[in-house]
């Protein structure tokens, strides 16, 4: 196992398109970490910078202590996995678990028992005389996975591996790939543009833009306290909620409405009087009915009600824009209907309309 370290890493290609600026990212041993971010964020260009597959225009890579810029894939020892498998088609199942062992001169006894290994932890000891073509999206993943294990290399490396498998399989998966690192403790370095992934995955989180890390933090510290809109909007599932608002005598003005900002926050807030804020706040913390006594009321207009099952996702409209709450299972309203919104203010996020960056007091 080993740590990953980037420093000032750049790539531009030949055209002048610089798409990675300048990433500084130490990851550390046996540590899960996740790239996450929109396409064309530069997350998957910075994973084959790492793998060897790309070269890097500036700045240094290394694992496990040793400068690797120069070095081609095979000599990084790390190991791959892509999303559309690259399974041999004409091998079976032992055969492409062992094809990679052979070119590296295994004896026979090593080889067997490496595949058998991976087999077992994969639980797919029963598919090894199949060809892929008699696999499932998920067993073929598995077979990939397993061609990376027994490799039992310094890092392993996921490119967007589960983007060709359905939902269902998708979480099940999931949870082959958080047991699978828990087992085996190896480094590994996940990209995804699903943030559902990132959050459910990750030990650490690097949310990309436009080649540029826009915050590092675990799956709690980029969701409760997101350092930018674009982190804000881009993690939970509704992303939060953005209205227009001003900061009056302690609260957020939104149309009629005064949002009456916590106490801890009051003074912080007072300095900011008259100032044009985006007002935050995620689904969870839009309530149909008053809880608490910080709570404050936006009047509200239904425009659309989904019922999900577990929770009714209710979307109204408000004088600073539209809101969506995630309502409990047994919500009934129609569109057009008026009601009011119960904000937990103690979850409530303001950001700078001009540098979309967080507001808050420094602790």
């Amino acid at each position: 196992m080993s740590g990953v370290s980037l420093q000032k890493v750049v790539k531009v290609y030949d055209n002048g398109v610089k798409v990675v600026h300048g990433v500084d990212l130490d990851i550390r041993q046996g540590e899960f970490v996740v790239f996450v971010g929109p396409s064309g964020c530069g997350k998957s260009t910075l994973l084959r910078m790492i793998a060897g597959l790309e070269s890097i225009s500036g700045g240094t890579i290394s694992i496990d202590g040793r400068v690797v810029n120069d070095l081609a894939p095979r000599e990084r020892d790390i190991a791959m996995v892509f999303q559309d498998y690259a399974l041999y088609p004409h091998k079976n199942v032992f055969e492409n678990l062992a094809f990679g062992l052979r070119l590296r001169k295994f004896s026979e006894d090593e080889v067997t028992k490496r595949v058998n290994e991976a087999a077992a932890i994969l639980r797919i000891e029963h598919l090894l005389d199949r060809k892929p073509r008699a696999l499932s999206g998920g067993q073929r993943q598995r077979v990939a996975m397993g061609r990376a294990i027994v490799r039992q290399p310094k890092a392993f490396l996921f490119d967007e591996p589960l983007s060709n498998l359905d939902a269902l399989l998708r979480s099940e998966m999931r949870t082959e790939i958080k047991k699978l690192h828990q087992r085996i403790g190896a480094t590994t370095i996940y990209v995804t543009h699903d943030q559902v992934e990132a959050m459910t995955l990750a030990q650490r989180i690097v949310v990309l833009s436009g080649g540029n890390i826009m915050q590092v933090g675990t799956p709690d510290e980029i969701y409760n306290s997101p350092v930018s809109k674009f982190v804000a909007g881009f993690t939970g599932s509704p992303p939060m909620n953005f209205l227009d608002a001003q900061v009056v005598a302690r609260s957020f003005a939104i149309g009629e409405a005064r949002l009456s900002v916590v106490a801890t926050q009051a003074e912080f807030f007072t300095k900011l009087e008259g100032r044009n804020v985006i007002f935050g706040i995620r689904p969870e913390d839009v309530r149909a009915e008053k809880r608490d006594a910080a709570d404050a009321a936006l009047p509200a207009q239904v425009v659309v009600a989904e019922p999900l099952g577990a929770e009714t996702l209710v979307t109204s409209a408000t004088p600073g824009g539209d809101v969506v709450a995630r309502l409990g299972p047994e919500t009934r309203v129609v569109p057009g209907e008026a009601m009011t919104l119960w904000l937990d203010m103690s979850k409530a996020h303001a950001f700078d309309p001009e540098t979309s960056m967080v507001l808050r007091p420094t602790l």
